[in-house]
C-alpha cells in the first residue's frame, strides 16, 4: 500500500486536523486542505491558510501516523506551496512544549525566527518558524521545479 494526498472538498479533513490539535475554531472556507490517506484511512492533514500568492502561506499539520511524511509526499506538499501557489515562504507555529514537532519541522528545513509569548489560546508560548523557497531542500532544482 502507498500513501496518497487527496484534496479536502468538504472541510472534513480541516475539522479532523483542528479537532486533533485541540483547536476551538475550525478553518472553513478560505483555506486549501489536503488529507494524507493510507489504505483508505485518513492519517494526516495539512491546511494551507492565510495564503498570499507570490508572498507566503501558513501551514497547520496534524497526523496520527508519522510514516505519511516520506520523501515523495514532502516533495509534493512543498511543490504545492512554492511552485503551484508561487509562495516565497512557508510559516508554521509550534507550541513551545511540543519538542517533537519542533525538532521535526527543523529537520524538514524550517528555521526558528521567533518566539510568540503567550500566543496559544491556553497562554502557551509558540515558536514561529519559516522556510524560504530558496532554502527548501524538497524541491528538485535541476528539473526546473524551482523558481
Amino acid at each position: 500500500m502507498s500513501y496518497e494526498i487527496l484534496p479536502d472538498l468538504s472541510d472534513r479533513v480541516a475539522e479532523w486536523v483542528c479537532r486533533g490539535l485541540g483547536f476551538v475554531n475550525v478553518w472553513h472556507g478560505n483555506n486549501l486542505t489536503y488529507g494524507f490517506v493510507y489504505d483508505g484511512k485518513l492519517v494526516g492533514g495539512l491546511i494551507f491558510h492565510d495564503l498570499q500568492r507570490h508572498k507566503e502561506v501558513w501551514w497547520t499539520v496534524y497526523s496520527t501516523d508519522k510514516h505519511w511524511c516520506n520523501r515523495t509526499m514532502l516533495r509534493q506538499v512543498f511543490q504545492m506551496a512554492f511552485v503551484t501557489m508561487d509562495c516565497k515562504r512557508i510559516n508554521i507555529l509550534v507550541n513551545k512544549s511540543n519538542r517533537r514537532s519542533f525538532d521535526f519541522v527543523r529537520r524538514l528545513g524550517f528555521v526558528q525566527e521567533g518566539l510568540l509569548r503567550r500566543y496559544d489560546d491556553n497562554g502557551e508560548d509558540c515558536y514561529f518558524l519559516g522556510m524560504l523557497r530558496e532554502e527548501c531542500p524538497w524541491l528538485n532544482k535541476q528539473k526546473g521545479e524551482y523558481k
